[in-house]
């Protein structure tokens, strides 16, 4: 009976996301397995070679709770992506929910995982297999820059929203990488400069320290960006240093949130990279 109950809860919170196709494959509704642990997905209205935003939820979040997110979903499932939402381990086995990166290991192999996960959707749904962003926010977007910097081909674009590395950060990284960093310019959870945390055994990094390290992956030849502009509140810097190889920051006026049209930037953002690839 409570095992029903909680279908129908979950069954009724998918109800809520008018327009969107949330997906199950079988039991809990919009929730499926693959090697290593479980995913969310909700499908634009031709699943078929539909393109792919990986989004991981932030510490102490969840996959589903990153469905809720009407705003992000289905500004992307109307611009025909599929969003996968996977779901971090707790820490330290039964602590908040997060991603292994950095100074953080979680007993998983995170790449691997997303890779699984990417592998199942496209035999479930017909998903695209190329055309792949992984994005995240916070803890998400620290796990996204960890494994674009260990993997850059594991996804054709990489998207993290108030997160970067943590110090020491990796002194190098592979590349090319295709990159969109978005960061509100007063976040004080993850500042712009990052700050200490557990009585000094952490640091969270500067973003702008991370760049240095993506200009470098990159082969960019100047720390000068190749472009600056300012365009409906965002102040915006892109580098451009090669096929494969862009970079783009875009701050915004907030905090340590989801700003307001991410899932239309990020759309518009991939798609001009697919249209000069």
């Amino acid at each position: 009976m409570r095992k029903a109950l909680l279908g129908a809860a979950a069954a009724a919170v998918f109800a809520l996301l008018a327009g969107v196709a949330a997906a199950g494959c079988g039991g809990e509704a919009g929730k499926c397995s693959a090697e290593g642990g479980n995913y969310h997905i909700a499908l634009p209205e031709r699943a078929a070679a539909a393109p792919v935003v990986m989004f991981l939820h932030g510490y102490g979040g969840s996959g589903s709770s990153v469905l809720r997110n009407r705003s992000l979903v289905e500004g992307l499932t109307r611009r025909g992506y599929a969003v996968i939402a996977p779901e971090g381990l707790r820490r330290d086995g039964s602590g908040p929910q997060s991603w292994g990166f950095g100074p953080f290991t979680g007993g998983r192999d995170e790449g691997a995982f997303f890779a699984a996960v990417l592998a199942d959707a496209a035999a479930r749904f017909g998903t695209s297999k190329s055309k792949t962003v992984l994005a995240g926010f916070s803890a998400g977007a620290f796990m996204v820059h960890y494994l674009a910097c260990r993997d850059p081909a594991a996804f054709a674009a990489y998207a993290p929203v108030s997160g970067a590395f943590w110090r020491p950060q990796p002194e190098r990284c592979a590349g090319p990488v295709r990159l969109l960093q978005v960061h509100g310019w007063s976040d004080e959870v993850v500042p712009l400069e990052g700050r200490v945390l557990g009585g000094g055994r952490f640091e969270q990094g500067d973003v702008f320290a991370a760049l240095q390290v993506w200009r470098a992956a990159n082969g960019c030849t100047s720390h000068a960006p190749d472009r600056a502009w300012s365009a409906e509140g965002l102040l915006r810097r892109r580098w451009d240093c090669g096929p494969r190889a862009g970079i783009e920051l875009v701050l915004f006026d907030g905090g340590h949130t989801l700003p307001e049209g991410w899932a239309e930037l990020m759309a518009d953002w991939f798609e001009d990279l697919l249209a000069v690839r």
